[in-house]
C-alpha cells in the first residue's frame, strides 16, 4: 500500500463530502464498520461520534482504524482507502467538531446538540484506491 500524502486527484477526491465507511476492532479482534461523516484536513481525517457509540469505545482499546470513502452518486465502485491510527481522542464540548463535519455535508450547524460528543484524528499510515476496473492512481 502506498504511504501519504496520496496524489494531488485522489487529495480532491478525499476533500468531497463523500459518503465514507469506517472500520474499528473490537476487543476480541473481530471488525466493526458504520457509515461516517469525515474531513480531510491537511492529510489528516477528522470524524466525531456520540460518546455512547461502541467505535469510540473500540478507539479507546485499539486505535487502529480504516476509513472507506466512496464515490458520490453513479461513482461509489471509485474509492480510496485510509488505514492508520486515532492519534487523538478529545471531548467535543463546545460541538465545534461535529459543526465542521455538519456544514462540510449539509451545509448547517449539526442539529442534535443535546449529547456529549467526542472528535478523533486519525493519522493516516497508508491508503490505496479503486477505480472500477483497477487501481486508480490519480492519474486520470
Amino acid at each position: 500500500m502506498p504511504k501519504p500524502p496520496p496524489p494531488p486527484e485522489l487529495d480532491r477526491f478525499l476533500r468531497a463530502p463523500n459518503p465514507a465507511v469506517i472500520a474499528t476492532l473490537r476487543a476480541d479482534g473481530r471488525p466493526h464498520t458504520a457509515a461516517t461523516w469525515y474531513l480531510w484536513d491537511d492529510g489528516r481525517v477528522l470524524v466525531n461520534m456520540d460518546e455512547s457509540r461502541r467505535r469510540l469505545e473500540h478507539l479507546r482499546g485499539d486505535p487502529r482504524v480504516s476509513l472507506t470513502v466512496l464515490g458520490g452518486g453513479e461513482e461509489w465502485y471509485r474509492h480510496v482507502t485510509l488505514e492508520g491510527r486515532a492519534a487523538r481522542l478529545q471531548p467535543d464540548s463546545d460541538l465545534a467538531g461535529i459543526d465542521r463535519l455538519a456544514r462540510h455535508y449539509t451545509g448547517e450547524p449539526f442539529q442534535n446538540r443535546d449529547r456529549p460528543r467526542v472528535s478523533a484524528w486519525i493519522e493516516v499510515e497508508a491508503w490505496h484506491a479503486w477505480a472500477g476496473a483497477g487501481a486508480w492512481t490519480g492519474a486520470g
